[in-house]
């Protein structure tokens, strides 16, 4: 299985996630992504964190070794 692609690795996370804004960047086994999606407010920085695993599903045990985020809701990435 050839490692996936950063932009592949973006549509996996908008097809779980409804984000306003999502950029990722990598090498095909590092990564790193800024999520941005109303669906983080009120959650800890480890629950947003587990929702985007969840989005990647089996992906993230299987294609991806490393993912580092930055995971923001809406207002707070208005004011980053």
């Amino acid at each position: 299985m050839a490692d996936p692609t950063p932009d592949e690795v973006r549509s996996y996370i908008a097809a779980g996630l409804p984000c306003e804004h999502l950029e990722v960047e990598g090498d095909g086994r590092h990564f790193f992504a800024t999520i941005v999606t109303a669906e983080f407010a009120g959650l800890s920085r480890v629950r947003r964190h587990q929702r985007v695993y969840a989005a990647l599903g089996e992906r993230m045990k299987e294609q991806i070794h490393a993912l580092s985020m930055k995971t923001l809701t809406p207002e707070e990435w208005r004011t980053a």
